[in-house]
């Protein structure tokens, strides 16, 4: 699940914790949205700690010789003029 999926959670748990006051019988809806909070909030905190982990790291250079690339094109790439 993503940042914008946590997010959404958190909302839809507010929502249903502060804004409703529907009455189901056997679901306590006010439970449902803190539980939805608490997920949302432990997705977010743990995708910004792999996110600030996730670095990108070049692989160590190494040059390349390319043997044509190293010939002059006018024939004196050897020095003796070949």
């Amino acid at each position: 699940m993503g940042l914008g999926g946590c997010i959404i959670l958190i909302a839809v748990g507010a929502i249903l914790t502060f804004a409703t006051d529907w009455d189901m019988q056997g679901v306590n809806l006010d439970l449902v949205g803190v539980i939805l909070m608490i997920v949302g909030l432990i997705g977010v905190t743990t995708f910004s700690s792999i996110a600030r982990r996730r670095r990108v790291l070049m692989p160590p250079t190494t040059p390349v010789i390319d043997e044509d690339a190293r010939r002059r094109r006018d024939g004196y790439g050897d020095g003796y003029g070949v």
